[in-house]
């Protein structure tokens, strides 16, 4: 996510050696599009147990877009199939507590409310959860959160959230993304220039406490802070200072009412005030909405099999092959794309 501070604002970067940014440079780096990049795939059609290489791809494309931002990078996959109800993605700092004691409590929490973990497996401080859960999610999320010592990624019944600082190499040799297979997904590299370098601030953003609802987002939102207000005001709650959460939860809860997407997203650019371009990714396929302005670059590549997009061409040339026919939306425009057969994919 991007913004231009006002003059005597400086922004904060990942360097060390020069760790703020002046608005001069940082004016600079946006007018040559250096400032976040997001990346989006997705299959039309598979048969039944089919698998596509969906987190390879979008390493391969995140890694293209590198000089847009190495401060953080991160990936949702969908179309999984689980072997539980949920999956859960959870980080525990190390500085918080004993991790062995959090994951008591959390094991506690989810037993608590009537569920029962099913599977955990560990890569540091990053935690993957099975859960047999058939109860209120929120009510399990808030008391997970109310442990105080663990920030949830994601819950998803067929997807997951998968983010870290660094680069999409650093990402895929942490967590290993690019032996995912699945329907699906999106993918962001972020240039941190609004709020703090930390993984928790890092895309894509989880619609806490929907399932299978995330949000990549390039630009900046102007009535964030008065969305966010209504939001809180009925209940909903939030675990990070980053606008592009609100556009995540703003989705969901729309959705949640029965509201279709493509109708969900249009309203977005009357009731979202700001420069964006968003992808979200939900059970069944990808969206975006591109505002007023145009100012975020987008490129989409579309044949009958699938669809892949990001925010610059290159990135759609690591993967694809030349001479792809692409497009750019235009101001004021949104799309969706479905996947049309709901495959079954291997559990992991």
């Amino acid at each position: 996510m991007t913004k231009i501070p006002d003059a005597n604002i400086f922004c904060r970067t990942a360097d060390p050696a020069n760790p703020y940014l002046e608005l001069a440079e940082l004016r600079e780096k946006e007018a040559l599009g250096s400032l976040c990049g997001i990346a989006a795939v997705l299959y039309r059609r598979l048969e039944d147990s089919q698998e596509k290489p969906v987190g390879f791809q979008l390493r391969e494309m995140l890694q293209a877009m590198r000089h847009r931002g190495t401060d953080s990078t991160g990936v949702t996959i969908a179309g999984e199939h689980f072997d539980s109800d949920y999956v859960m993605r959870l980080f525990i700092p190390d500085q918080r507590a004993d991790q062995e004691t959090v994951v008591r409590e959390i094991r506690k929490s989810i037993a608590d409310n009537g569920g029962e973990v099913s599977s955990l497996a560990s890569r540091g401080s990053f935690y993957r959860v099975g859960v047999y859960f058939r109860g209120n999610l929120r009510t399990l999320a808030d008391s997970i959160l109310a442990t105080g010592h663990a920030e949830i990624h994601s819950i998803g019944r067929c997807s997951e959230v998968i983010k870290d600082v660094g680069d999409a190499r650093e990402l895929d040799e942490k967590h290993a993304i690019s032996k995912i297979g699945g329907t699906h997904g999106v993918g962001h590299v972020r240039l941190a220039t609004e709020s703090m370098v930390d993984i928790g601030h890092s895309h894509p953003f989880w619609a806490y406490p929907f399932p299978d609802i995330s949000v990549v987002h390039n630009g900046q939102l102007t009535n964030y802070h008065e969305m966010k207000r209504k939001f809180e005001q009925r209940g909903f709650h939030f675990q990070t200072r980053n606008d592009s959460e609100v556009i995540s939860v703003y989705i969901a809860d729309k959705l949640s009412q029965g509201q279709k997407l493509r109708d969900v997203l249009y309203e977005s650019l009357d009731d979202l005030d700001g420069t964006f371009t968003y992808v979200v990714s939900t059970e069944s396929g990808i969206g975006m909405a591109k505002d007023r302005w145009s100012a975020k670059p987008f490129v989409v590549y579309e044949t009958d099999e699938m669809v892949a997009a990001a925010s610059e061409e290159v990135a759609l040339r690591r993967v694809f092959p030349d001479g792809l026919d692409r497009f750019e939306p235009q101001e004021n425009q949104v799309l969706t794309w479905n996947v049309s057969v709901a495959p079954v994919i291997r559990g992991r």
